[in-house]
């Protein structure tokens, strides 16, 4: 072999480990293989945090000046230690991109400053905190389970100011039966995102239920339907986990989520779903960057304005 053009030292490696004669022989699944690990991709299954990384990359440079400013408008994005990026001097994480275009979507087509706002899920609080620093909002209240609600309690008393905090109700879930709090209340906007999908119909039903009498407007964002493609994440946590996740949520449908005709056949599915009442109107959907089966819905009340 010519000294000048051989194999490196590591590449004389690659060719006994990963690119093997036996290997490069069988074109039947190379694509997927050791061999193109180290042709063409980063093997996707120990790849996971440079593949987030690189997608968070990727949609930062595609914000648009407007929701840049509603980023930055977002301070003490950085606790808790999330996986980040830097853009243009900008640490920038996925919760908090997705945040901003929410913000963006609802924004654009309902008045938000001055809202009584009711979020049902909060997580760790990411979208209260991205719309109490963006908007002046009267009042957000938040229905959880006890332990996330905890986790948001505590976020939020580290992330927002005091002011801001003055503003943000907990509330368990019990406070959402029959002659709780959350029925004495009215609400400009009621919100879910990514956990209707995960409690049982009946609970879907009733929170349902509560937004038609007691709120103006929807914003949903939610999972079209369920998956069972083991190639993502090997069922991990077991296959119990899993049929206990296609069991939850109103739409259980198996989906190819990687198929965007058959996401968007789906979605009118959701639409139809996550509809509060017969005179709810939709003021629009759309898919729910970045995830390919994430749609998102806002709706309002016929009531709304009367």
């Amino acid at each position: 072999m010519s000294q000048t053009y051989g194999r490196s030292p590591l590449w004389e490696l690659y060719n006994n480990t990963q690119v093997t004669r036996e290997a490069v022989g069988d074109l039947s699944n190379f694509k997927s293989s050791e061999v193109n690990y180290k042709l063409a991709l980063w093997d996707p299954r120990v790849n996971g945090v440079r593949y987030l990384k690189t997608l968070v990359f990727t949609l930062a440079a595609g914000l648009s000046p407007g929701n840049w400013a509603r980023l930055r408008r977002i301070a003490n994005r950085e606790v808790g230690d999330p996986f980040s990026i830097t853009y243009d001097g900008e640490a920038v994480c996925m919760d908090y991109l997705q945040a901003v275009l929410e913000v963006e979507f609802i924004e654009s087509r309902m008045a938000l400053d001055g809202a009584r706002i009711l979020e049902i899920g909060a997580g760790y609080g990411r979208t209260c905190h991205a719309l109490l620093s963006n908007h002046e909002i009267a009042a957000y209240h938040i229905v959880d389970l006890e332990n996330s609600l905890d986790l948001a309690s505590r976020y939020l008393g580290a992330v927002l100011t005091d002011e801001q905090l003055a503003k943000v109700h907990f509330h368990g879930v019990d406070q959402a039966e029959a002659g709780g709090a959350l029925r004495e209340l009215r609400f400009d906007l009621a919100i879910n995102i990514d956990s209707f999908a995960e409690m049982t119909p009946d609970t879907v039903g009733a929170y349902l239920d509560l937004i038609a009498t007691h709120a103006d407007h929807l914003y949903v964002n939610n999972p079209v339907g369920k998956y069972l493609d083991k190639s993502l994440d090997g069922h991990s946590q077991g296959d119990a986990v899993v049929q206990l996740a296609l069991r939850t949520g109103l739409l259980r449908d198996i989906v190819d989520i990687f198929d965007d005709r058959a996401v968007a056949a789906q979605s009118r599915r959701f639409i139809d779903a996550y509809r509060p009442g017969r005179d709810w109107a939709l003021l629009a959907d759309a898919r729910a960057v970045p995830w390919s089966f994430y749609w998102q819905a806002l709706y309002r009340s016929g009531a709304a304005g009367r």
